[in-house]
């Protein structure tokens, strides 16, 4: 059984590399789609975009800073 949960682990890690990343990026979905309804879509697209670079950015200063 260890070497079933070692390969779901494993494959989990391809995708998720770090999760507060990941949950910060579906907390920006989920903000979004909040306010999807009163703001124009070229704007969605846009705060889109800035909530992921400033996501990257948090993320890339932390682990700098931890190593």
């Amino acid at each position: 059984m260890s070497f079933l949960a070692s390969v779901v682990k494993e494959i989990f890690g391809l995708f998720v590399d770090d999760g507060s990343l990941a949950i910060g990026i579906l907390v920006a979905i989920a903000l979004l789609a909040l306010v999807a309804g009163f703001v124009p879509a070229a704007w969605l697209g846009a705060l889109f975009f800035a909530a992921l670079c400033l996501l990257l950015v948090e993320n890339t200063l932390r682990r700098a800073r931890n190593r």
